[in-house]
């Protein structure tokens, strides 16, 4: 089944709850747009559904017995859009990113779920989340080609510019093209951990393995498991050389 029939996104509500399911799904039935192909109690009935309908959008708790709604994205490739459903606060701020548009907080009320279901339309993300500065321990939703990972902050080794694009380097040596400016990654990231060197590149701290000097006064910095170095520009050479005494 397509995620999109005739302009109208279809969508897979997520929720151990039933009273729940069943009070989201009476609230989706006032968008024209908007159509519930199925519904789950848990991650693995929630994958069935997937992989049957292939829906355009999921609602997704993420606090249920057992598995969590982040466990599910773990095990399944999608290219669902994602509105997480919780009634934790802790979670609420979380780093929503690309693909998961917004939250609700529970009970869900009409106006709040009218506004989400706007910025899912016009294609818009919440601000609020994407403003925020990210922790270390965060997680983000990327699209790395036609595939959606969803990793930890702390998975990332280092970010280089790539245009008007970035590519995002992780751990196990996988990258990905990334619709986000160095600029804006520069002022989310943590900068206990993270710290720009270039004008195209932005690096973790924790993976540094050491520090050379280069030609023309400047540094390369060589990082764990990355073959190549990158060169440690004059302007940012200054708060390296402080960062590491």
């Amino acid at each position: 089944m397509s995620k999109i029939q005739n302009d109208i996104l279809t969508a897979l509500v997520v929720d151990d709850e039933r009273l729940a399911r069943t009070e989201l799904i009476s609230m989706l039935k006032h968008f024209e747009n908007i159509n519930v192909v199925g519904e789950a109690d848990g991650v693995e009935l929630a994958i069935k559904q997937i992989e049957k309908h292939n829906p355009g959008l999921i609602f997704l708790d993420i606090q249920m017995p057992g598995e969590s709604g982040f466990d599910l994205l773990d095990k399944i490739e999608m290219e669902a859009k994602i509105i997480f459903v919780t009634a934790y606060d802790e979670y609420a701020m979380r780093a929503f990113e690309v693909n998961a548009l917004d939250y609700l907080p529970k009970p869900v009320s009409q106006e709040r779920l009218s506004k989400t279901i706007e910025r899912i339309i016009e294609n818009k993300p919440n601000e609020e989340l994407s403003s925020k500065i990210l922790k270390y321990t965060d997680r983000l939703f990327l699209e790395f080609g036609s595939q959606i990972r969803f990793l930890k902050i702390s998975e990332i080794s280092h970010i280089t510019a790539e245009g008007d694009y970035t590519i995002v380097h992780l751990i196990d040596n996988t990258k990905g093209l990334i619709s986000k400016s160095m600029t804006e990654w520069e002022e989310r990231l943590p900068d206990n951990f993270f710290c720009r060197i270039h004008r195209s590149s932005i690096v973790n701290t924790e993976f540094i393995d050491k520090i050379d000097k280069y030609f023309n006064n400047t540094l390369k910095i060589s990082l764990k498991g990355v073959k190549e170095p990158l060169v440690i520009s004059r302007r940012y050479a200054k708060k390296i050389k402080n960062l590491f005494g």
